[in-house]
């Protein structure tokens, strides 16, 4: 295309490019002209070398052809001869085994001629100790021909000298057996079993296995350790003896009803402490549940059983079945022993004697009726508060859950029926710790309770009792969801058992109810009192205006003290949705009684300015304080009732109509109005209209 193609366009000459690329063109078919030679060439060659591969292979399926037939031929004289050696061993065999059966016969019939003198034996093979081992098998076929001998003649002296060298080889071979597993000498072992399995000592062999192995092998004081020593045991059992699973069932055997049971009596046995008792019990039969748990698991990894599935559970049943036969009454007597103890311990340390309560509708009858008695003869209340003692401990409490959680895990564990015997450990907590603990302290707690009407300024302890019984029954409450109730969740008594929580929690918050009912009836009481004494009609209609004011009245004054100290005392003894519910209810009801209390005065101007003062006083305590929405909206209403007493006749009617008041009922307007002491004068019911 030339040098300067892109500087300089206009010297570009096509012609040079069109003859450069006819040129590489001419190239390009040359070159491949070339390559089809080179193709050609080689498919011919390709054509020639598979030509004479087959040939060859032609060649190679005849010779194949050829070994095969000789394979055949050869094979048949293999099959043929060895026919004919088979068939001559047979006749060997059929002459050699009844002159071999002969020459044994002989020789035993040789050695029985010994035992049938009484004359020494002679026979090495009888009296060599260095032959044991061949003393042993002919002396064992001798005892076995003695015994199809007949009884009585020349045959019974035979038969006893068999019988004695028969026990002494026995012995030999057991004591033989003895020295070679203390030298570790498992072949001699070997050879000796094999020897003893057609003896009757052979398991007298296996007793004397057993207690060498256990010989040095607790290395430690647990006597539960015994894994180690079946696997080591295992592995020798297995060399020396055919039928090594016998040999370990009877080990484990005397190791659980020997070793081990020996131990767990003397743990359980006489023992006179019934919580050691109970201890010793229930980790016995979980270290013995978890042995067998680990023997389970060895016999899979090293490849041995010991006896059927059940065998190791038969063998912990076995030693605890007199323990686990009384577990449940051992169990309930040391429950309520211990829990009456703690009981009493408590009550003796607060120098309290437990009283028989009385309940019921006929009692209530008769308190009430005493209350009025003691009102209207003066003579003040009888009531025992036990100087504000509430009789509930915590300490109590965690004694007796903590005892029956630990008898809900024995009983998981050691109770053959769980559920049912959870039952009765559960009847045991209510019993002690609802019934005669928390039930019994509210129970003491109403009777201290201060009458509706007290003449003196009530002391009030309930509150710190509701708040201490809550937190003991929200204990136990805890203790039947995390310990009982996994016990009892497949029984049919599930169903019942979850009732009768329900159910006592139901009568605890009944009581709680009556006892906190009571107790703001007191506050409301002694407010009563309070107004009855301290609030003279004077106080809201003072004779002359040039009277001294004062910001609040002294009734006012005592029952907003006296109010704000229950107040607080509520707010930090109850919690929850309790406080709520108590305040509201004391608000509402203080609102009824001052409401009631202010209709039954007439107030001129400055009396009227007075009891606003009051109400303003009683407002800003239950805003800040009380902080009910209800019982602060009532006491917005009454503050508004107070202002239409010093409202001019005029703006009345407005005033009714505004926002405080437009809810009310007309009645109450009117009526409230009607305390007004100008409410004739200024013919103020005639504005109204």
């Amino acid at each position: 295309m030339g040098a300067n193609a892109r500087s300089s366009p206009e010297e570009f000459d096509p012609v040079i490019l069109h003859t450069a690329f006819e040129k590489m063109i001419k190239d390009l078919k040359d070159k491949n002209n070339q390559v089809q030679k080179k193709i050609d060439k080689l498919e011919l060659e390709c054509k020639d070398e598979e030509k004479r591969h087959w040939n060859r292979v032609a060649e190679l399926q005849k010779k194949n052809q050829s070994l095969y037939t000789d394979f055949q031929t050869l094979d048949e004289r293999i099959s043929y001869v060895a026919t004919k050696v088979v068939h001559l061993g047979d006749q060997l065999e059929s002459v050699n085994t009844p002159r071999a059966r002969a020459v044994e016969a002989q020789r035993l019939m040789h050695y029985l001629g010994e035992f049938l003198t009484e004359e020494p034996l002679k026979s090495p093979v009888l009296i060599d100790p260095f032959q044991l081992h061949h003393t042993a098998d002919v002396i064992q076929k001798l005892h076995l021909i003695a015994l199809e001998l007949p009884v009585g003649g020349r045959f019974d002296i035979a038969r006893q000298r068999i019988a004695e060298k028969y026990d002494a080889v026995e012995k030999e071979l057991i004591e033989e057996f003895r020295l070679g597993q203390q030298g570790g000498d498992k072949k001699k072992m070997r050879k000796i079993t094999n020897l003893l399995q057609h003896f009757k000592s052979y398991g007298q062999c296996i007793d004397v296995f057993i207690a060498e192995c256990q010989k040095g092998a607790f290395k430690t004081n647990d006597i539960f350790d015994i894994v180690p020593l079946c696997i080591e045991t295992n592995k020798l059992a297995k060399a020396v003896f055919s039928n090594s699973d016998t040999v370990m069932t009877k080990l484990v055997q005397n190791l659980f009803l020997g070793s081990i049971q020996g131990h767990v009596a003397s743990r359980l046995e006489n023992e006179p402490d019934a919580d050691v008792y109970l201890n010793n019990l229930y980790d016995l039969f979980i270290r013995a549940t978890k042995l067998t748990a680990d023997l389970s698991k060895v016999c899979i990894e090293h490849e041995f059983k010991l006896g059927d599935s059940t065998f190791l559970n038969k063998l912990v049943k076995t030693i605890f079945s007199q323990h686990l036969e009384k577990y449940i009454d051992v169990e309930l007597q040391s429950l309520r022993e211990h829990c009456s103890m703690v009981l009493q311990h408590y009550y003796e340390k607060k120098d309290h004697a437990k009283r028989q309560i009385q309940t019921g509708g006929i009692f209530e009858l008769k308190r009430d009726i005493q209350a009025r008695i003691n009102t209207v003869t003066k003579t003040g209340p009888t009531i025992e508060n036990f100087g504000g003692e509430t009789f509930l401990s915590q300490e109590v409490a965690i004694n007796i859950l903590q005892d029956t959680k630990n008898a809900f895990k024995r009983c998981q564990t050691l109770s053959s029926s769980p559920s049912s015997d959870a039952i009765k450990i559960f009847e045991l907590l209510i019993q002690y710790l609802v019934t005669e603990h928390i039930d019994y302290a509210v129970e003491i707690g109403l009777l201290g309770i201060p009458p509706a009407e007290p003449k003196v300024e009530p002391e009030i302890y309930f509150f710190d009792l509701v708040s201490e019984a809550n937190t003991l029954f929200h204990l136990f409450e805890k203790q039947f969801t995390d310990s009982f109730i996994p016990l009892i969740m497949s029984s049919q008594q599930h169903g019942f058992c979850v009732k009768r929580k329900r159910e006592l929690k139901e009568l605890l918050e009944s009581k709680i109810d009556t006892g906190l009912d009571r107790s703001v009836n007191a506050i409301i009481g002694w407010i009563h009192h309070i107004f009855q004494t301290e609030q003279k009609k004077s106080d809201f209609r003072p004779e002359t205006e040039d009277a001294p004011m004062h910001l609040i009245s002294p009734a006012a004054m005592s029952v907003t003290k006296f109010l704000q100290a229950q107040v607080k005392e509520i707010q930090t003894r109850l919690d929850g949705k309790n406080v709520d519910i108590v305040l509201s209810t004391l608000g509402q009801r203080f609102h009824r009684l001052t409401y009631e209390h202010l209709t039954q005065f007439s107030y001129n101007f400055m009396g009227a300015m007075l009891v606003i003062c009051d109400v303003n006083e009683y407002r800003k305590l239950v805003k800040e304080q009380i902080r009910i929405p209800l019982v602060t909206q009532l006491f917005e209403h009454l503050h508004a009732l107070c202002n239409l007493l010093v409202v001019v006749p005029e703006n009345i009617k407005v005033v009714c109509s505004g926002e405080q008041l437009a809810d009310l009922d007309d009645s109450i307007l009117q009526s409230f109005v009607q305390l007004r002491a100008d409410y004739r004068t200024a013919k103020i019911s005639t504005k109204l209209k």
